[in-house]
């Protein structure tokens, strides 16, 4: 083949990339359902999803204390119990009774029970125990509500023990450091609230770019084959990948910048990774997401058959549930999704400030799943474009 020939291909090839970019981006513009989930979907999920975490961590739970020895020593832990700021106490009572059929009704998520020996057990130097109940069902506030309890119930505990020992004739600092001779410091890495949100959010950004993105390739290319314009050359393909990438691209930059700006979350680890995995992960996505158009060719369908996949997925990224933890298949299986590889790689280059040397497996896999869905749309566009009608038959 002539240098000549070649060139006029590769024009060929560039001007079909540029109109297939053009006419996609075209034609988001002018489907309001597509509009709606690749443009309008990312802002809303951005403003109102992180909105119920707001606050970061449960505070102010409802809880009771049943107070059947009624002491100096219970009504301290009373007083402690009612400053911690894990718990809101709304009722004191001597009935446990009582306390039950208020966890029962849902007023309170728990409660603990200071027993009627509790301060003479102390002045004995008997083991004295002070159960706490809690909502197991609901397991955020059942930690808030154990922890409360416990750090008012220790707090007085340690109080006890440091006045025993400076009865023994030790000074208060003695005392503290003999009743704690090994004091612990714990940090929290990559998030130093501690915060729901800022666990649970940056994660599930990038599901939703990645099910929005899904749901507007598949319903354009059941368009397409309404119209039969399925049948394009692999340039063509190429450029509503890259049409549909740069709305991805806008609003992944939306929430890896603003949206995480805005909510504060540990952000900004490693921007240049940060940057690259997204122009990586979009285009990944975007052809799988015109791969199950192909497969589909309806567009009510492609949504209804993408709709209940965001949970699965979600869990299968390893952050609800530990990865570790999951069935061996579905271990193997979640590599698979684009999902899995974007959240785990933007949870180390966007919140720990992993070097690209330590993500570039996902990445890697990133490229290559674009790849294959590229392969894979060009065939199967071209198996499912409808064939030119033959010659008629002669007549005889």
């Amino acid at each position: 083949m002539s240098a000549r020939r070649r060139l006029r291909i590769a024009e060929r090839a560039r001007a079909r990339f540029g109109a297939a970019w053009r006419a996609t981006l075209l034609a988001v513009l002018r489907d309001k359902g597509v509009l709606l989930i690749l443009l309008a979907a990312p802002v809303v999920y951005g403003f109102f999803y992180p909105w119920p975490y707001s606050t970061q961590a449960v505070t102010r739970v409802p809880v009771a204390l049943v107070d059947q020895d009624n002491s100096s020593l219970s009504r301290q832990i009373t007083r402690f119990a009612a400053a911690d700021p894990h718990l809101q106490l709304v009722r004191v009572t001597a009935n446990e009774h009582e306390a039950r059929q208020l966890l029962w009704q849902g007023r309170i998520e728990g409660y603990a029970l200071l027993p009627p020996d509790l301060r003479r057990r102390v002045l004995r130097g008997e083991p004295a125990v002070v159960p706490i109940e809690g909502n197991g069902a609901y397991t955020l506030l059942n930690k808030a509500v154990l922890t409360g309890f416990s750090q008012a119930v220790g707090t007085v505990s340690a109080g006890v023990e440091i006045r025993k020992l400076q009865a023994g004739g030790l000074g208060p600092a003695q005392a503290a450091a003999a009743r704690s001779p090994l004091n612990l410091q714990a940090a929290a890495l990559f998030n130093p609230t501690e915060g729901y949100g800022s666990y649970v959010v940056p994660a599930v950004a990038l599901l939703i770019l990645q099910q929005t993105l899904l749901m507007g390739a598949a319903m354009l290319v059941g368009g397409w084959a309404e119209s039969q314009q399925l049948r394009a050359t692999p340039a063509a393909w190429l450029g509503r990948v890259a049409g549909l990438s740069c709305i991805g691209l806008a609003s992944g930059a939306f929430y890896f910048g603003w949206v995480f700006f805005l909510q504060d979350y540990p952000r900004g680890g490693n921007p240049p990774a940060a940057a690259l995995l997204l122009l990586l992960y979009v285009p990944a996505v975007c052809a799988l997401g015109l791969v199950i158009g192909c497969l589909v060719r309806d567009r009510e369908r492609a949504l209804q058959v993408l709709l209940f996949t965001a949970l699965p997925m979600f869990f299968l990224s390893g952050v609800p549930w530990p990865d570790e933890a999951l069935p061996p298949l579905l271990q193997a299986l979640r590599w698979l999704i684009p999902s899995t590889l974007g959240i785990q790689a933007s949870l180390r280059v966007n919140q720990m400030g992993a070097p690209l040397a330590d993500v570039w497996m996902y990445l890697a896999a990133l490229a290559v799943q674009c790849g294959v869905s590229m392969g894979v749309l060009v065939i199967l566009a071209r198996r499912s474009a409808p064939r030119p009608p033959g010659p008629a038959a002669p007549a005889r």
